[in-house]
């Protein structure tokens, strides 16, 4: 990610030049579990009344572009809080729908009482095009005619996403006072950036009163009648002279269904015999295809909401590629949208260097300052080899010549940044240091401050060589001699083929440890190994840079009682002496990190072990509110009959965690692809414990789409074809 999370209060932590962006775990989000929507760079999270209510460190509210456009949305009758009845995103998460009612109220100054559950409130609520559209539709059940006061009390603050996270500001822009009209008001905010941000909110029907912060409306409602209030909160500059109105509210619902539903189309479709699995996996495809963005260049999943709903490189490329054989669109357009933001200069304040991909991109007015580095910041260290990885990946899966080729400067570059510049000090592996103050100190994914140490505690000093940004850069190598191969350079395919082979003995040499019996860490400035047990291990069976006869070793390390908790493989092995299953990166547990180490398990042959993981995930995912798996949760052993245990901040939806159900059913069923001869195969096809049976339907090829249906048969798995369109062949084998 890019972003030093630490969990313990805001004055713990260590000084915020040296670690880049801050979310101090204040207010942890399941303590208010929150309900999120999302479009294009806007996005929005309220809490389960549909409310919005900030404080410190809350993510509330609607932000757009990394500024929060409104801070406070709360609906009361009679001045108080309507009772939750139920709340829930639609499946295809393009709606919010919370139902509420009324607690018993006083109506009058006679003292006359409501009493309660008798006026039934319904919020349906969406975003579409930088607006957020809502309607309130009230309806009274009592056997009299009933009046009622609604009031909308709304506030925006315009801060930065930074300030939201934790970090302070010595100086701010100044506001304006609102606007005021008949039926809509407008707040505005001067940056010190010299750019205005402005809220507009409209209402229909015309409220009662309005003020700079509050619209009060009386609500006269007959036995059994129904009336509906029509809002639409507005995030932008232009100033518009339409009204609310339902037709909007209804007009815009239809496009925005209509756009999730034709994105969503070009996906494979998964059914299973278990509904539960059923359940997480189409919530796993609704938040991906909530979180892609649609950019110049194409599809581009956003990261995660709330901290890092923007274009981040490493999150997109992994994403990508544990979706690649679900919609290669995704894949495509990651690739496009990265080259085209690739580095072609020297930036030491964005840590930017010729061929560098892309790490972050941000656009509020910290980042447009400089407060923050991460405008447009090139601060990952593995962004540039998966870039590669993923080009190749996207070749065999599509056969896309034309594509690729557009693309294939920016993968020479790539490829000449880790020779000249990723090498630091010409040892023949990759290293990382910030050349910036305010840069992230680590810069693999694992980028907390603490995240890298020696076996004693003590934090590593740079240049940092990570055990699996060299497993990246074996697999960009190999990734490369396949492009040149494809692309006629056969020359340039046998260098690079030996480039790999070379580091891949260097690294078994430096890297392994036999009595750890598994990769360390990482290698310091002074080539001093990292003695640790993590995680970071099992990528280096994810690209195959391990050696055959390693494999056993780091495989039964990972799944040892230290390192595998039950849901997952931790961070960071319960026997390390920063282990902190509450941590970060020193002890929790990621979704998106055990689909990668999965799928290197089933590369060597350890699918029983690979199907542990699978479990684990699903199980910890049937605990979870809308079966859906966060960025991450912390690492605490898995006890009977109780779920996992969740990190404070965590993301949620979070791109590569919802692709990772995805990525780890295909690993198990051995799906690959042979564009060339059309061709759908199922390398040793497994089935985890849980499932008896997988339908795929929709699977894209070249030359057509195929249906599959994989069954339990006792010890094997069998495979049928049931429907086929084109020339399209399965094959399997055993």
């Amino acid at each position: 990610m890019g972003a030093d999370i630490y969990g313990g209060p805001a004055e713990a932590l260590p000084d915020e030049a040296n670690t880049g962006n801050l979310v101090p775990a204040a207010v942890s989000r399941y303590e208010r579990t929150s309900r999120s929507l999302k479009h294009g760079d806007t996005f929005a999270v309220f809490d389960h009344n549909g409310d919005a209510l900030s404080s410190p460190s809350n993510p509330e509210g609607i932000f757009h572009r990394d500024t929060r456009h409104l801070s406070q949305f709360v609906l009361t009758l009679n001045g108080v809080r309507p009772l939750l009845l139920s709340s829930t995103l639609r499946d295809d998460n393009a709606t919010l729908e919370c139902d509420l009612t009324n607690p018993a109220l006083v109506l009058d100054a006679g003292g006359e009482v409501l009493k309660h559950d008798l006026i039934h409130v319904r919020r349906t609520r969406f975003l579409w095009k930088e607006a957020c559209y809502e309607r309130l539709v009230l309806r009274n059940y009592d056997e009299m005619p009933r009046t009622v006061n609604v009031e909308l009390d709304f506030a925006a603050d315009f801060a930065d996403l930074f300030e939201v996270r934790g970090t302070s500001r010595s100086r701010r822009g100044s506001y304006h006072s609102p606007l005021v009209g008949n039926d809509r008001i407008l707040l505005a905010y001067d940056g010190l950036d010299r750019r205005t941000r402005s809220t507009a909110l409209r209402f229909d029907p015309v409220p009662q009163t309005l003020s700079g912060a509050k619209a009060r409306f009386v609500i006269a409602l007959a036995p059994h009648q129904a009336q509906s209030i029509f809002i639409e909160i507005i995030c932008h500059d232009r100033q518009e002279n339409r009204n609310a109105s339902s037709f909007n509210f209804f007009l815009a619902l239809r496009d925005a269904r209509r756009a999730l539903r034709y994105s969503s189309s070009r996906a494979a479709a998964i059914v299973s015999s278990n509904a539960v699995f059923n359940e997480a996996v189409r919530r796993s495809a609704a938040d991906l295809y909530v979180l892609l963005t649609e950019t110049p260049e194409g599809p581009y999943p956003y990261a995660g909401i709330p901290w890092f709903s923007t274009v981040f490189g490493r999150d997109a490329l992994i994403t990508a590629l544990e979706t690649l054989w679900l919609d290669p669109e995704i894949a495509k357009g990651v690739l496009r949208h990265l080259a085209a933001n690739q580095a072609t200069h020297f930036d030491p304040v964005a840590d930017a260097e010729p061929g560098k991909i892309l790490h972050e991109m941000r656009y509020g007015e910290m980042a447009e300052l400089g407060e923050v580095p991460f405008r447009r910041y090139y601060g990952s260290i593995d962004s540039t080899p998966l870039f590669i990885i993923l080009a190749g990946a996207y070749l065999d899966r599509t056969g896309d010549l034309q594509t690729v080729r557009s693309l294939w400067p920016h993968v020479v570059a790539a490829l000449d940044w880790i020779d000249r510049f990723g090498d630091r000090d010409a040892d023949g592996f990759v290293e990382y240091g910030s050349r910036t103050a305010k840069g992230l100190v680590n810069q693999g994914w694992k980028d907390s401050h603490d995240s890298i140490f020696h076996a004693d505690g003590r934090l590593a000093a740079g240049p940092i060589a990570l055990a699996e940004v060299q497993a990246y850069v074996f697999g960009a190598w190999q990734a490369a001699a396949g492009l040149s191969r494809k692309l006629g350079h056969v020359d340039d395919a046998l260098r690079f083929e030996q480039r790999a082979e070379d580091l891949r003995i260097r690294f078994d040499k430096a890297f392994f440890d036999e009595e750890l019996a598994t990769y360390v860490l990482a290698l310091d400035g002074e080539k001093n190994p990292c003695r640790v047990r993590s995680s970071n291990a099992g990528h280096a069976l994810f690209t195959g840079i391990a050696l055959p006869e390693r494999a056993g070793k780091v495989v039964s390390t990972l799944m040892a009682q230290s390192s595998f908790c039950g849901w997952g493989v931790r961070t960071i092995a319960a026997s390390e002496a920063r282990y902190n299953p509450m941590s970060y990166h020193n002890g929790s547990v990621w979704p998106h990190d055990n689909a990668l180490i999965a799928s290197g398990f089933v590369r060597y042959g350890f699918r029983i072990e690979a199907a542990s993981i699978f479990e684990g995930l699903f199980a910890a995912s049937t605990y979870i509110d809308l079966r859906r798996l966060p960025e991450l949760f912390c690492g605490f052993a898995r006890k009977r009959a109780r779920g996992p245990t969740f990190y404070p901040v965590s993301c949620v939806p979070q791109a590569w965690a919802a692709a990772a159900p995805l990525y780890l059913l295909q690993s198990m069923i051995g799906l690959g692809f042979d564009p060339d001869r059309g061709h759908v195969t199922l390398n040793e096809p497994t089935l985890p414990p849980f499932l008896d049976e997988v339908v795929l339907t929709r699977l894209r090829t070249s030359s057509g789409l195929v249906d599959v249906a994989l069954r339990r048969a006792r010890s094997q798995v069998v495979v049928d074809v049931l429907e086929r369109k084109g020339q399209v062949k399965v094959t399997t084998t055993h």
